[in-house]
Protein backbone atom coordinates (compact mmCIF):
# COMPACT_ATOMS: atom_id res chain seq x y z
CA UNK A 1 0.00 0.00 0.00
CA UNK A 2 1.50 3.18 -1.03
CA UNK A 3 0.31 6.71 0.58
CA UNK A 4 2.59 9.31 -0.72
CA UNK A 5 2.27 12.44 1.31
CA UNK A 6 2.40 15.90 0.53
CA UNK A 7 2.74 19.00 2.28
CA UNK A 8 -0.45 19.34 4.26
CA UNK A 9 -2.11 22.65 3.44
CA UNK A 10 -2.92 23.72 6.90
CA UNK A 11 -3.03 22.70 10.65
CA UNK A 12 -6.38 20.56 11.37
CA UNK A 13 -7.80 18.19 13.81
CA UNK A 14 -10.53 17.32 11.73
CA UNK A 15 -10.09 14.29 9.37
CA UNK A 16 -11.83 15.54 6.33
CA UNK A 17 -9.43 18.27 5.86
CA UNK A 18 -6.57 16.21 5.94
CA UNK A 19 -5.01 15.78 2.38
CA UNK A 20 -4.07 13.15 1.95
CA UNK A 21 -6.62 11.34 4.00
CA UNK A 22 -5.57 9.03 6.07
CA UNK A 23 -6.01 5.31 4.53
CA UNK A 24 -8.98 3.25 7.18
CA UNK A 25 -9.46 0.33 4.71
CA UNK A 26 -7.63 -2.24 2.20
CA UNK A 27 -7.91 -1.71 -1.21
CA UNK A 28 -8.56 -5.42 -1.74
CA UNK A 29 -11.51 -7.73 -0.50
CA UNK A 30 -9.50 -11.75 -0.30
CA UNK A 31 -8.56 -11.22 3.32
CA UNK A 32 -8.80 -15.20 3.07
CA UNK A 33 -6.17 -15.20 0.18
CA UNK A 34 -3.45 -12.79 1.02
CA UNK A 35 -0.78 -14.10 -1.39
CA UNK A 36 -3.08 -14.84 -4.54
CA UNK A 37 -1.61 -15.06 -7.36
CA UNK A 38 2.02 -14.87 -5.54
CA UNK A 39 5.26 -17.19 -5.86
CA UNK A 40 7.17 -17.93 -2.53
CA UNK A 41 10.69 -19.71 -2.12
CA UNK A 42 11.02 -21.50 1.26
CA UNK A 43 14.17 -23.47 2.45
CA UNK A 44 13.95 -26.17 4.57
CA UNK A 45 10.23 -27.10 3.63
CA UNK A 46 10.28 -30.66 3.69
CA UNK A 47 9.16 -30.80 7.00
CA UNK A 48 8.73 -28.50 10.44
CA UNK A 49 8.31 -24.97 10.42
CA UNK A 50 9.01 -24.82 6.43
CA UNK A 51 6.66 -27.11 5.79
CA UNK A 52 3.82 -25.26 7.91
CA UNK A 53 4.74 -22.20 5.97
CA UNK A 54 4.89 -23.95 2.67
CA UNK A 55 0.76 -24.87 3.34
CA UNK A 56 0.07 -21.92 4.84
CA UNK A 57 0.94 -19.86 2.17
CA UNK A 58 -0.61 -21.72 -0.72
CA UNK A 59 -4.02 -21.81 1.81
CA UNK A 60 -3.54 -18.14 0.79
CA UNK A 61 -2.81 -18.69 -2.90
CA UNK A 62 0.53 -18.99 -3.36
CA UNK A 63 2.73 -21.11 -5.47
CA UNK A 64 5.54 -22.65 -3.82
CA UNK A 65 9.02 -23.60 -4.32
CA UNK A 66 10.24 -26.00 -1.45
CA UNK A 67 13.64 -26.29 -0.90
CA UNK A 68 15.24 -29.31 1.08
CA UNK A 69 18.38 -30.76 1.61
CA UNK A 70 18.18 -34.58 1.32
CA UNK A 71 14.45 -36.01 3.00
CA UNK A 72 13.06 -37.19 -0.05
CA UNK A 73 10.02 -38.59 1.07
CA UNK A 74 8.92 -35.66 3.37
CA UNK A 75 9.93 -33.10 0.57
CA UNK A 76 7.25 -35.05 -1.41
CA UNK A 77 4.71 -35.11 0.84
CA UNK A 78 5.22 -31.14 1.72
CA UNK A 79 4.32 -30.73 -2.21
CA UNK A 80 1.64 -33.30 -2.16
CA UNK A 81 -0.19 -30.97 0.88
CA UNK A 82 0.45 -27.80 -1.30
CA UNK A 83 -1.13 -28.96 -4.47
CA UNK A 84 -4.11 -30.30 -2.48
CA UNK A 85 -4.63 -26.48 -1.61
CA UNK A 86 -4.66 -26.16 -5.14
CA UNK A 87 -1.46 -24.65 -6.01
CA UNK A 88 1.64 -25.42 -7.71
CA UNK A 89 4.71 -26.95 -6.01
CA UNK A 90 8.42 -27.22 -7.37
CA UNK A 91 10.63 -29.42 -5.44
CA UNK A 92 13.82 -28.08 -5.58
CA UNK A 93 16.75 -30.39 -3.65
CA UNK A 94 19.94 -28.68 -3.08
CA UNK A 95 22.58 -27.85 -0.06
CA UNK A 96 22.25 -24.02 0.41
CA UNK A 97 25.46 -23.72 1.64
CA UNK A 98 26.37 -23.85 -1.56
CA UNK A 99 26.29 -20.54 -3.50
CA UNK A 100 26.71 -22.22 -6.62
CA UNK A 101 23.70 -24.36 -6.18
CA UNK A 102 21.46 -21.79 -4.74
CA UNK A 103 21.46 -18.93 -7.78
CA UNK A 104 20.34 -22.06 -10.57
CA UNK A 105 17.63 -22.68 -7.87
CA UNK A 106 16.14 -19.53 -7.72
CA UNK A 107 16.57 -19.05 -11.81
CA UNK A 108 14.69 -22.42 -11.72
CA UNK A 109 11.67 -21.16 -9.94
CA UNK A 110 11.16 -17.97 -12.35
CA UNK A 111 11.19 -19.99 -14.76
CA UNK A 112 8.98 -22.87 -14.09
CA UNK A 113 6.81 -19.98 -11.87
CA UNK A 114 7.14 -17.45 -13.56
CA UNK A 115 7.98 -15.02 -10.76
CA UNK A 116 9.31 -14.77 -7.16
CA UNK A 117 7.78 -12.51 -4.40
CA UNK A 118 8.42 -13.72 -1.12
CA UNK A 119 11.65 -15.90 -0.22
CA UNK A 120 11.69 -17.49 3.37
CA UNK A 121 14.94 -18.42 4.29
CA UNK A 122 14.23 -21.00 6.76
CA UNK A 123 16.91 -24.33 6.18
CA UNK A 124 19.06 -24.51 9.69
CA UNK A 125 20.70 -27.18 11.17
CA UNK A 126 21.81 -27.65 15.02
CA UNK A 127 23.98 -30.05 16.91
CA UNK A 128 24.20 -30.06 20.73
CA UNK A 129 27.37 -29.73 22.44
CA UNK A 130 27.83 -29.28 26.56
CA UNK A 131 30.88 -27.12 26.09
CA UNK A 132 32.89 -24.54 23.18
CA UNK A 133 35.91 -26.85 23.75
CA UNK A 134 33.51 -30.20 22.02
CA UNK A 135 31.96 -28.43 18.97
CA UNK A 136 34.44 -28.88 16.00
CA UNK A 137 35.79 -27.09 13.17
CA UNK A 138 33.84 -28.58 10.95
CA UNK A 139 30.63 -27.88 12.91
CA UNK A 140 31.36 -24.49 13.26
CA UNK A 141 31.58 -24.38 9.61
CA UNK A 142 28.64 -26.46 8.98
CA UNK A 143 26.34 -24.76 11.17
CA UNK A 144 27.56 -20.95 10.30
CA UNK A 145 27.26 -22.21 5.97
CA UNK A 146 23.90 -23.53 6.75
CA UNK A 147 22.24 -21.47 8.99
CA UNK A 148 23.70 -17.27 8.04
CA UNK A 149 25.68 -18.04 4.64
CA UNK A 150 22.97 -19.62 2.72
CA UNK A 151 20.58 -16.67 3.59
CA UNK A 152 23.33 -14.25 1.95
CA UNK A 153 23.35 -16.97 -0.88
CA UNK A 154 19.58 -17.24 -1.90
CA UNK A 155 19.05 -13.58 -1.26
CA UNK A 156 21.94 -12.53 -3.70
CA UNK A 157 20.37 -14.60 -5.88
CA UNK A 158 16.59 -13.77 -5.63
CA UNK A 159 17.20 -9.85 -5.57
CA UNK A 160 17.36 -9.36 -9.58
CA UNK A 161 14.19 -11.20 -9.44
CA UNK A 162 12.59 -9.16 -6.84
CA UNK A 163 10.08 -6.23 -7.74
CA UNK A 164 8.62 -3.58 -5.47
CA UNK A 165 6.59 -5.15 -2.66
CA UNK A 166 8.61 -8.14 -2.27
CA UNK A 167 9.21 -9.66 0.38
CA UNK A 168 11.86 -11.38 2.72
CA UNK A 169 11.47 -13.32 6.18
CA UNK A 170 14.63 -15.01 7.66
CA UNK A 171 13.86 -17.34 10.57
CA UNK A 172 15.82 -16.90 13.69
CA UNK A 173 15.06 -18.35 17.21
CA UNK A 174 14.37 -17.42 21.00
CA UNK A 175 17.97 -18.39 21.33
CA UNK A 176 19.57 -15.36 19.79
CA UNK A 177 17.82 -12.80 22.47
CA UNK A 178 18.61 -15.71 25.65
CA UNK A 179 21.01 -17.90 24.33
CA UNK A 180 21.24 -21.52 25.13
CA UNK A 181 24.40 -23.38 26.91
CA UNK A 182 23.88 -26.40 24.53
CA UNK A 183 23.82 -24.52 21.67
CA UNK A 184 26.30 -22.09 21.31
CA UNK A 185 27.16 -22.27 17.45
CA UNK A 186 23.36 -22.45 16.21
CA UNK A 187 22.40 -19.39 18.78
CA UNK A 188 25.67 -17.60 17.67
CA UNK A 189 23.96 -18.11 13.48
CA UNK A 190 20.38 -17.09 15.00
CA UNK A 191 21.70 -13.55 16.55
CA UNK A 192 23.73 -13.07 13.01
CA UNK A 193 20.48 -13.37 11.43
CA UNK A 194 18.52 -10.85 13.09
CA UNK A 195 21.61 -8.32 12.69
CA UNK A 196 21.18 -9.40 8.89
CA UNK A 197 17.70 -8.94 8.94
CA UNK A 198 17.85 -5.32 10.03
CA UNK A 199 20.66 -4.46 8.11
CA UNK A 200 19.11 -5.80 4.77
CA UNK A 201 15.82 -4.10 5.71
CA UNK A 202 17.59 -0.71 6.00
CA UNK A 203 19.52 -1.97 3.08
CA UNK A 204 16.75 -2.80 0.40
CA UNK A 205 13.76 -0.11 1.71
CA UNK A 206 14.55 1.87 -1.33
CA UNK A 207 13.56 -0.78 -3.29
CA UNK A 208 10.53 -1.35 -1.22
CA UNK A 209 11.28 -4.79 -0.65
CA UNK A 210 10.18 -5.63 3.02
CA UNK A 211 12.88 -7.62 5.18
CA UNK A 212 11.62 -9.06 8.63
CA UNK A 213 12.35 -12.31 11.05
CA UNK A 214 10.15 -14.71 12.74
CA UNK A 215 12.04 -15.63 15.98
CA UNK A 216 10.40 -18.96 17.01
CA UNK A 217 10.54 -20.36 20.86
CA UNK A 218 10.25 -24.48 21.50
CA UNK A 219 8.65 -25.62 18.23
CA UNK A 220 7.82 -29.34 18.14
CA UNK A 221 9.64 -30.44 14.92
CA UNK A 222 12.00 -32.52 13.82
CA UNK A 223 15.04 -30.73 14.40
CA UNK A 224 13.91 -31.24 18.11
CA UNK A 225 13.25 -34.93 17.56
CA UNK A 226 16.40 -35.77 15.63
CA UNK A 227 19.20 -33.63 18.20
CA UNK A 228 18.25 -33.48 21.64
CA UNK A 229 18.30 -36.62 24.02
CA UNK A 230 14.77 -38.04 25.47
CA UNK A 231 15.02 -36.43 28.42
CA UNK A 232 14.92 -32.87 27.14
CA UNK A 233 12.65 -34.11 24.43
CA UNK A 234 10.05 -35.08 27.24
CA UNK A 235 9.97 -31.81 29.05
CA UNK A 236 10.72 -29.71 25.99
CA UNK A 237 8.93 -26.11 25.89
CA UNK A 238 7.33 -26.80 29.43
CA UNK A 239 9.34 -24.11 30.80
CA UNK A 240 7.65 -21.17 28.44
CA UNK A 241 4.39 -19.36 30.53
CA UNK A 242 1.90 -21.43 27.93
CA UNK A 243 3.61 -24.53 29.47
CA UNK A 244 4.03 -26.58 26.08
CA UNK A 245 5.62 -26.54 23.06
CA UNK A 246 4.39 -24.97 20.20
CA UNK A 247 3.22 -26.53 16.80
CA UNK A 248 4.81 -25.59 13.31
CA UNK A 249 0.94 -24.29 12.13
CA UNK A 250 1.23 -21.37 15.34
CA UNK A 251 4.32 -19.85 14.19
CA UNK A 252 3.24 -19.95 10.29
CA UNK A 253 0.92 -17.20 10.50
CA UNK A 254 3.62 -14.95 11.41
CA UNK A 255 5.18 -15.81 8.10
CA UNK A 256 1.73 -15.02 6.04
CA UNK A 257 1.27 -11.77 7.79
CA UNK A 258 5.17 -10.63 7.07
CA UNK A 259 4.11 -11.92 3.71
CA UNK A 260 1.37 -10.09 2.83
CA UNK A 261 -0.20 -6.19 3.01
CA UNK A 262 -1.05 -6.90 5.82
CA UNK A 263 2.55 -5.97 7.18
CA UNK A 264 2.99 -3.72 4.41
CA UNK A 265 4.55 -1.02 6.73
CA UNK A 266 6.47 -3.74 8.65
CA UNK A 267 10.21 -4.07 8.17
CA UNK A 268 13.49 -4.93 9.71
CA UNK A 269 11.45 -6.34 12.83
CA UNK A 270 11.32 -9.90 14.46
CA UNK A 271 8.13 -11.54 15.43
CA UNK A 272 8.02 -13.71 18.58
CA UNK A 273 6.06 -17.11 18.43
CA UNK A 274 7.32 -18.16 21.61
CA UNK A 275 4.70 -19.09 23.85
CA UNK A 276 5.17 -16.21 26.18
CA UNK A 277 8.78 -15.49 26.66
CA UNK A 278 9.19 -12.16 27.34
CA UNK A 279 11.97 -10.91 24.85
CA UNK A 280 12.48 -6.71 25.25
CA UNK A 281 15.32 -6.21 22.50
Amino acid sequence: MSNENKPQPKKTNQEDEMDPPPVYERDYDLQDKKLMGKVALVSGADSGIGRAVAIHFARHGADVAILYYKEDEDALRTKQLVEEKGRKALLIKLDVKEEKECIPAVEKIVKELGRLDVVVNNAAIQRPQDGIEKISDEQLRNTFQTNIFSQFYIVKAALPHLKEGAAIINTASVTAYHGNPTLLDYSSTKGAIVSFTRSLALSLAGKKIRVNAVAPGPIWTPLITSTFPKERIDTFGKNTALKRPGQPAEVATCYVFLASEDASYITGQVLHPNGGDIVNT
